[in-house]
């Protein structure tokens, strides 16, 4: 497999465990990581633009482009499609950026199988009760909804072993802090540092 000079992360929650909160705060605080714009045919949410939180398509476009093998991972997730572009990523790993997929387990799997090297981070929430206050705090959702998703939720978290890390998102600051260190150790992993400072490496043996 191809070694490229950033690190792909796949992050992965259930709803309403804080993920998509910790990463916009880690993208504020680390310039070397980037959030990967998936496709979905879910419509857009309030304050929502196309390309910016993802590129919204029609599922007769979503499937014309599994069939053209476009995307890196798919599922399907509240009957909704989601995949990633595999160009899109490789060429922001070239650029030595490490890119973070938001998915969920099954797409993780898929991930997995062509890219053995994806570093997986599971958040957890501190409680199952701390979990419905958060969906029900949203105020974007209906009952049946946050119902719908807090059954989801258990067998979401069943999977989380299937991860290298694992992060309880119970203090804000603390779980932050815990993610920004597992994406600057990564960056000291041997395969990494001989990719990209192989010539300092040489030099320093000569």
């Amino acid at each position: 497999m191809t070694q490229h000079k950033g690190n792909l992360f796949i992050l992965s929650a259930p709803s309403g465990a804080g993920k998509s909160s910790l990463y916009k705060a880690l993208l504020k605080t680390d310039d070397k990581v980037r959030i990967s714009v998936s496709h979905t045919t879910r419509a857009p949410r309030a304050g929502e633009e196309h390309g910016r939180e993802y590129f919204f398509v029609d599922v007769d476009s979503f499937l014309d482009m599994i069939a053209e093998d476009a995307f890196f991972e798919h599922a399907q997730v509240f009957d909704n499609y989601y995949g990633t572009s595999k160009q899109a990523i490789f060429d922001t790993l070239d650029q030595g950026l490490d890119v973070i997929l938001e998915i969920d387990w099954q797409g993780a799997r898929q991930v997995r199988e062509l890219y053995p090297d994806a570093i997986g981070i599971f958040i957890l929430p501190p409680s199952m009760a701390v979990l419905e206050e958060r969906l029900t705090g949203r105020g974007t959702d209906s009952q049946e909804v946050i119902t719908h998703r807090m059954s989801k939720a258990i067998s979401e978290i069943s999977h989380y072993d299937e991860y290298e890390y694992v992060v309880i998102n119970d203090d804000f600051d603390t779980a932050l802090a815990q993610l920004q260190a597992i994406f600057v150790s990564q960056r000291t992993r041997m395969p990494l540092i001989r990719e990209i400072h192989g010539d300092l490496i040489n030099d320093l043996l000569s």
